[in-house]
């Protein structure tokens, strides 16, 4: 993907939210800060620990990164916490 066609496909996006899809196939919106839990010991956070993601980016091979303490982390180091009110 170049840069225009990035570029095109970011102006519909935040990197304040994040639409997922639940376990029982509802579509859920995450506004950030969101919490999240740490599947496995990477950089400075610990496996098991409780962190907020603060952002949301995509890189330009498309893979989704979540911005926390101003680090940014692969999605797949995590695992969401979704709490129903």
């Amino acid at each position: 993907m170049n840069e225009n066609e990035l570029a095109e496909l970011l102006k519909y996006s935040s990197p304040k939210e994040l639409y997922i899809v639940a376990w029982n196939n509802l579509l859920l919106v995450l506004y950030c800060p969101f919490k999240v839990a740490v599947l496995t010991d990477i950089g400075e956070l610990q496996r098991g620990e409780m962190v907020f993601v603060d952002e949301v980016r995509i890189t330009p091979e498309l893979k989704t990164v979540f911005v926390i303490k101003n680090k940014a982390y692969y999605y797949f180091y995590f695992e969401f916490v979704i709490e129903i009110e």
